[in-house]
């Protein structure tokens, strides 16, 4: 099996599996418990947050333990808007969010809040020139994903983070699913304000994830209830989960510190892409990511390339998992100024660091037979 869907999800890594199921297996209490068993719970808890907050380079008491990426976008979004709406009704995100971003967007258009999407340039990357202009006294947010899902575009987090760092009553937020472990970011370093990921996009398990909240901002919570992680997000805590997402990120920031192979496999898979007939390569390596690739077949749509390329054994996906069974045009691609009839078409090659160059000669021989076959039967 060839499994190029990474984006979608990830292979849990034996080791943090393992960790997993020693730490359900023996510390299995519940961490807000008063005995003894649960107090050495909730100080593996403690150790965990604290473990990542250090390889973020953040503190502690701002890492917020949630189920993945989409809660975490829901927290910070809502719960910040809803916290400083006596502030401003303000919000500046970009056209191609993920939907966990962009319906949240949507429901507070619904309640009152006036939302500003900025548009992107045919690299699916934002003007900072739109987005200066865009702010206004009102501006509460800024949430722009760091990585995007479907063509791994690299937004400035950097000078998007500058452009608001003498503004007092305006935060950023940065939807950092796609990013972590692939591309470098100090979070403690740059102004930013919160920032999401997902587990199960880096070799841990679903259902579990991190908002980081920097300590000086108010959050209204989404889940009521016991109080658990400072009051932001109430219910017993997933402690086996907590720790095994420890452990994959620390694996997945130390093979962050050589991405040298899976640039090679994406620059591969991109140059070959390129070179054949009737194909549009939607991702700009000069602003991509080490690990999306997106491209389009002409006269043939993503999913018939998705299902012909399962039957040899390799797994892709159309654009975004998570909207993939809709069979609609990308709304990230036609951002991008990419026709209708192309971002129909559009599939996404996604990478992971257990991949090997190999795998891609058979994919890219595989993908030639399959356009092959498929342009003699249109004909």
């Amino acid at each position: 099996m060839i499994y190029f869907d990474n984006s979608a999800t990830t292979k849990p890594n034996d080791a943090v599996l393992e960790t997993y199921t020693k730490v359900a297996s023996n510390y299995f209490a519940n961490p807000s418990s008063l005995h003894r068993f649960g107090a050495k719970s909730k100080e593996l808890l403690d150790a965990s947050r604290k473990q990542i907050a250090t390889m973020l380079g953040v503190l502690s008491e701002e890492i917020i333990f949630t189920s993945g990426g989409s809660e975490g976008n829901n927290l910070a979004i809502k719960g910040l808007a809803y916290s400083y709406k006596n502030r401003g009704n303000h919000i500046i995100t970009s056209r191609i969010e993920h939907p966990s971003v962009r319906m949240v967007m949507e429901e507070l258009e619904s309640n009152g809040f006036r939302v500003t999407y900025l548009q992107v340039n045919k690299n699916g990357v934002i003007d900072l020139e739109e987005l200066k202009a865009a702010l206004t006294k009102e501006t509460i947010l800024i949430s722009i994903m760091g990585v995007n899902n479907e063509v791994g575009s690299i937004q400035p987090l950097q000078e998007i983070g500058e452009t608001i760092a003498n503004r007092e009553h305006t935060f950023f937020h940065v939807d950092f699913v796609q990013g972590i472990g692939k591309v470098p970011l100090e979070i403690g370093q740059m102004a930013i304000d919160l920032l999401t990921f997902s587990g199960h996009k880096f070799h841990a398990l679903r259902g579990t994830g991190v908002l980081f909240k920097k300590k000086n901002v108010h959050l209204h919570p989404e889940i009521l209830g016991g109080g658990q992680e400072m009051g932001y997000r109430s219910g017993t805590e997933n402690l086996a989960g907590g720790v095994a997402l420890a452990k994959a990120l620390r694996l997945a920031l130390e093979n962050e510190q050589n991405t040298s192979e899976l640039i090679e496999i994406r620059d591969y898979l991109l140059s070959e892409i390129a070179y054949m007939p009737d194909m549009t390569v939607h991702t700009k390596k000069s602003v991509a990511a080490p690990h999306i690739i997106c491209f389009s077949a002409k006269g043939h749509r993503g999913e018939v390339l998705v299902h012909a390329l399962e039957k040899e054994d390799i797994y892709i996906s159309t654009t975004s998992a998570c909207s993939s069974k809709q069979k609609l045009a990308s709304s990230t691609l036609k951002a991008m100024g990419v026709t209708d009839e192309e971002a129909t078409g559009a599939v996404r090659v996604s990478l992971s660091y257990e991949n090997r160059l190999s795998e891609a000669k058979i994919f890219i021989r595989k993908l030639q037979e399959i356009i092959e076959n498929l342009n003699k039967v249109v004909k």
